[in-house]
């Protein structure tokens, strides 16, 4: 009797097993490094975690204010940040927990940002630059840069900078951006920034975005060398966020029906960020890019190219000194 792979794709043997196994490989997921084992307090510290709404940001700040931290969650909607900032002040018990807006795809509102923790702020110990996003159509926002880069890059780019300042007065201090290991499918070319020789079909744009990141923290790190502020990048795993928010109703279904047993949780994603902006082993360390099992990973050959990194960074401060 012969079998086409139809017949044993749609046998009732097969699917059950298959859901079977998907369950194992979820409920042993564990990864190498665990927040909760960590005794790290940040009392006293300041810490600024963007896109803190949702997903892995709404973890990370709930990690921080559970440590102690003083935590400012930096949302673009009002009303999504303050039930955030209610449920985390309620989860930790740290009423030190205050929501500021922040939309990283203006640079206007990432100039205002800034200026308010300026003002306000004596102290800033960590900066975690999580807001980013997927899918987002074709679009220049009003500073002339394509939606995809001002919000994943250029805005959080320009926010690091006004407050660098800051971070060296705070010292030691830490810089984590979040990235991914999309980066690695991801190319550079400086027309993207305006929306040309682009790509839309899927996460194409997101990828770029993802590889500038990366650059720009090397340089960045290269730069901050004895100043007692470290910069690093991460990939923080294929999670079960908002960022596929913009796609299709089918694409976010098929990712949400996959990503249920295969993928990680928002809390299991952010454990990376964490764990570079906390633990004790990373104190120190910079210019390094963390996988999502929290080991220091090798980025693509494009992401180690220093000169690359050099004229990314320089272009970067052209583009937003213009603006």
């Amino acid at each position: 009797m012969s079998w086409e792979w139809i017949d044993i794709i749609s046998h009732p043997l097969w699917m059950v097993s298959t859901v079977i196994l998907s369950i194992i490989v979820r409920s042993q997921r564990r990864g190498p490094w665990d927040p909760r084992a960590c005794t790290v307090r940040l009392n006293g510290k300041t810490a600024i975690v963007t896109g803190a709404n949702t997903g892995i940001g709404k973890f990370i700040a709930l990690d921080f204010a559970r440590r102690g931290a003083r935590v400012i969650l930096a949302c673009r909607s009002e009303a999504r940040g303050n039930a955030a900032l209610q449920e985390i002040r309620r989860l930790s018990g740290n009423d030190d927990v205050h929501l500021k807006l922040l939309d990283t795809s203006s640079l206007d509102s990432v100039r205002k940002f800034a200026a308010q923790i300026l003002q306000e702020e004596k102290q800033l110990h960590i900066l975690v630059n999580n807001a980013g996003a997927s899918g987002l159509p074709r679009a220049l926002t009003a500073d002339g840069i394509e939606v995809s880069f001002a919000t994943n890059h250029v805005g959080p780019f320009l926010l690091t900078n006004l407050l660098l300042d800051l971070l060296k007065r705070s010292a030691p201090s830490r810089i984590v951006n979040v990235a991914s290991v999309n980066h690695w499918r991801g190319k550079v070319d400086f027309s993207h920034f305006h929306g040309e020789n682009l790509s839309y079909k899927m996460d194409t744009v997101y990828n770029h975005t993802k590889l500038h990141n990366i650059l720009c923290t090397n340089e960045l790190a290269r730069r901050l060398q004895n100043t007692g502020v470290t910069a690093n990048s991460l990939h923080p795993g294929v999670v079960m966020t908002e960022v596929m928010r913009n796609y299709s109703w089918l694409v976010r279904f098929l990712f949400s029906c996959v990503g249920f047993f295969f993928f990680k949780t928002p809390e299991e994603g952010a454990v990376s960020a964490i764990y570079c902006a906390v633990a004790e082993e990373t104190e120190g360390i910079t210019g390094k890019y963390f996988d999502s099992d929290c080991f220091i990973a090798l980025p693509s050959p494009l992401a180690r190219d220093p000169a690359l990194a050099t004229k990314d960074f320089e272009f970067c401060e052209r583009l937003t000194a213009k603006l």
